[in-house]
């Protein structure tokens, strides 16, 4: 279906334009004469920003729907992107760190509609979907990487580079904006709305009433007092902590720990990419035969695996295998929870914003607390610390279990609170 195809592309467009300028830190190091400490810590500006935004977004998308959020994100890309490269053109730290922080904004603003739109095309298909758009966004992040190497191998300015990208990626993105959100909860309750009654009505046609003022900032509230949702962002961070970790520091740990070039590093870190990408598109039989409990859990225990022999094998080979093994572990965590978040379409967007606010989370702590760990007990041994958040995930996994469908009288008592 269309929207369908239109979310894909708009989940590795997601990729592309995060990681083009991301793959060329040194670039951006040097533009504007920083250390990479000092680099690490105006990058978290960003994670910043994201964590500023995502506590919003859930009430931002209830209030006015997907498609408006995406069409402001999509618009305030531009700003942002093109102040990152007007910091990196004239040197500016500060015009750096306002495009960077407003990128993580638009960046939280995007990922939530977008991740509900995916769910509501899951629920529209009726089987296990949501894997493959994150496949697509790990596709995205590839080609990504591609591009700046391509840019970088062409001697092209960081800055040139950053505004070529983005006007490319936000024509194509504000072209699939309309069909992608074609099929978000707000637009299929509007036409439920909209449709006349009939005389066929039967008991399973949920009665819609209009939202009153203010529902949506309320059930943004309400969604942090949910025990479930909570739980199920403690997967989130556990996932994101797992994928991030070794997005900043497996390549190092393959260097660092075998004494080997950083080509081979970069090599270790494609496999883990790939075995991601690759289980993600396999993975969706997997959840509609066994369930995402069965399949989550499953899922964490060869993250752990792979973790623990990774960070204590003696051979790379038998690392090596245990990249492999984290990798397909850490594939279906986040889809999983997203779908789990979005079970009710009602409350999806609270809930999801809620839910990947502990990815945030995941990502403002992770890079500096393993940095300390790298210093002290090498960087294979400091992704050992992944495995006690595998471990919650572990925990709390029955958490993911889809909810029952409600009644015809809940559903419409819900929708008047």
């Amino acid at each position: 279906m269309r929207a369908r195809w239109a979310l894909m592309v708009q989940f590795a467009l997601f990729g592309v334009i995060g990681t083009s300028w991301m793959s060329r830190l040194p670039s951006v190091r040097e533009a504007l004469g920083l250390s990479s400490g000092q680099l690490g810590a105006l990058l978290v500006v960003g994670g910043v920003g994201t964590l500023t935004a995502v506590v919003a977004t859930g009430a931002v998308v209830a209030r006015f729907g997907s498609r408006t959020t995406l069409v402001v994100a999509t618009t305030a890309n531009v700003v942002g992107f093109g102040l990152v490269a007007l910091g990196t053109a004239t040197g500016s730290v500060g015009v750096f760190a306002v495009g960077a922080f407003l990128n993580g904004m638009c960046g939280a603003l995007t990922n939530v509609p977008i991740n509900i739109c995916a769910a509501s095309v899951e629920q529209h298909v009726g089987r296990a979907i949501l894997p493959h758009f994150h496949a697509a966004f790990s596709i995205g992040a590839a080609c990504g990487a591609l591009v700046a190497a391509a840019f970088s191998w062409a001697h092209v300015g960081i800055a040139v580079q950053v505004v070529v990208v983005t006007l490319v990626v936000t024509a194509v993105r504000a072209l699939l904006i309309a069909p992608a959100t074609a099929l978000a909860p707000e637009r299929a309750a509007a036409a439920r709305a909209d449709a006349p009654a009939t005389a066929d009505a039967t008991d399973d046609d949920v009665p819609v009433v209009a939202p009153r003022r203010g529902a949506g900032f309320r059930a943004a509230l309400a969604a942090w007092r949910e025990p479930r949702t909570l739980l199920i962002g403690l997967v989130l961070l556990a996932s994101s902590l797992s994928e991030g970790s070794a997005g900043n520091w497996l390549s190092i740990a393959v260097v660092d720990g075998f004494d080997v070039r950083e080509a081979l590093g970069a090599v270790a870190y494609g496999t883990f990419v790939g075995a991601m990408t690759v289980f993600r598109f396999a993975g969706t039989g997997l959840i509609d035969r066994f369930g995402r409990v069965a399949v989550l859990r499953a899922s964490g225990a060869s993250a752990l695996v792979g973790l623990l022999v990774f960070g204590l094998a003696p051979t790379l080979p038998l690392a090596w295998a245990g990249i492999v093994l984290w990798g397909c572990g850490a594939a279906l965590a986040n889809p999983v929870a997203i779908a789990a978040a979005s079970d009710d379409p009602a409350h999806a967007a609270p809930r999801v914003a809620v839910a990947t606010s502990f990815s945030t989370v995941a990502m403002l702590t992770a890079p500096p607390l393993l940095g300390l760990l790298v210093d002290g007990v090498g960087a294979r041994h400091a992704l050992l610390v992944i495995c006690a958040a595998t471990v919650l995930s572990l925990a709390v996994a029955g958490q993911v279990r889809p909810l029952p469908r409600p009644t015809p009288a809940a559903a419409a008592v819900r929708a008047r609170g």
